[in-house]
């Protein structure tokens, strides 16, 4: 029996957004379908495709339950919709260019099970042609706010078979406690793309809610496979939205501690994307962060007053800021712009 027709509210709802993206959906509605556990509804949703994926998934799986929307309202906006129709014990984002491991669901209800305190989980996500390469096992987060994904690039090996606690959890394959959302809310609605899961983890932790990297729940991941071809617009919005998520939830006192180190980051950031291109979009995001201070301050009141860990506790999370390394990033770009922005169009962090 598929999901979909489970008459209680079933353990997950698997929202999975779509945009233009059908040649992805067979396989990645298939692998759900072939999922060991059960115990799930799957929801698609489409941000206003003009390829006939809603046609694709009403004709060819009618077990899951689709929300069109008229127009592309960025990812953010677009999961927020499937939460709003999901039923599910657990909200699992899910990207509609991955194709998930049989006992992926499996793996993420023994570990709830295991750790019935957490909030999120994070998957080991696999790059869909290497799949013995690591794309993402969660992310960690430095002092000033930038995060690291674990793993990247790195051989699938022994390092990765463990179950551990990560500072959050990427949202292309990851379960988020519904309860813990109905507390501290979804993602945040100005967003559009990018970063929305490192605020929605940032503001997990500071009420309290531990995120757990989960190796056994496997997900292989085409790496930016639906990501747009306009680095401006990504540069745009990652340099934004990384400002939102800092100043909305980092505690005053350890802005105010790593204040320093943030400049000289953000004086590196500004060379690296002047030099290949982007320096405009990134000026604009730094612009309109400044505008929508009013907005952001009002944001952080609501976020700190549910805060329930201390400055101490949230600095031992923290990652050393690789100023050194960072610095030679911005280098290189100063060096060798064009073969920067063949390689890295999307950030500097």
């Amino acid at each position: 029996m598929h999901a979909s027709y489970i008459s209680v509210a079933p353990t997950f709802s698997v929202v999975v957004m779509n945009w233009n993206g059908k040649h992805f959906l067979d396989t990645c509605l298939s692998a759900l379908r072939n999922q060991r556990f059960k115990d799930f509804e799957t929801i698609f949703v489409d941000n206003g495709s003009a390829d006939g994926s809603v046609d694709f998934v009403r004709q060819n799986f009618p077990e899951v339950r689709v929300v069109a929307l008229e127009h592309n309202v960025g990812f953010a906006l677009g999961n927020i919709a499937g939460y709003e129709a999901a039923n599910g014990q657990w909200i699992v984002l899910l990207n509609n260019d991955t194709e998930a491991d049989a006992g992926w669901l499996e793996a993420l209800h023994d570990a709830i099970r295991s750790f019935p305190a957490a909030g999120t989980f994070a998957c080991k996500m696999l790059f869909f042609d290497e799949r013995n390469r690591i794309d993402n096992c969660g992310f960690d987060l430095t002092a000033t706010g930038t995060s690291i994904d674990l793993g990247r690039g790195e051989q699938d090996g022994e390092e990765w078979f463990s179950t551990r606690g990560v500072f959050g959890a990427c949202g292309g394959a990851v379960a988020y406690r519904r309860t813990m959302l109905e507390r501290i809310g979804f993602f945040d609605r100005d967003y559009f793309m990018t970063f929305e899961d490192l605020d929605l983890s940032f503001r997990a932790q500071l009420a309290g809610y531990e995120c757990v990297f989960v190796p056994k729940a496997v997900v292989y991941h085409r790496y930016r496979g639906t990501m747009t071809k306009y680095p401006e617009r990504q540069v745009y919005f990652s340099q934004r939205n990384i400002e939102f998520a800092y100043l909305k939830n980092m505690p005053l006192a350890l802005i105010l501690r790593y204040l320093p180190q943030r400049i000289l980051h953000e004086l590196g950031a500004a060379i690296y994307f002047t030099r290949i291109g982007t320096g405009k979009a990134f000026f604009k995001a730094k612009l309109d962060t400044i505008r929508a201070l009013p907005r952001l301050l009002k944001k952080r009141k609501e976020i700190q007053k549910r805060r329930t860990i201390s400055n101490a506790h949230l600095r031992s999370m923290l990652r050393t800021y690789r100023l050194g390394s960072k610095w030679n990033k911005f280098w290189s770009a100063w060096r060798d712009p064009v073969e920067t922005r063949v390689q890295k169009p999307q950030a500097a962090d």
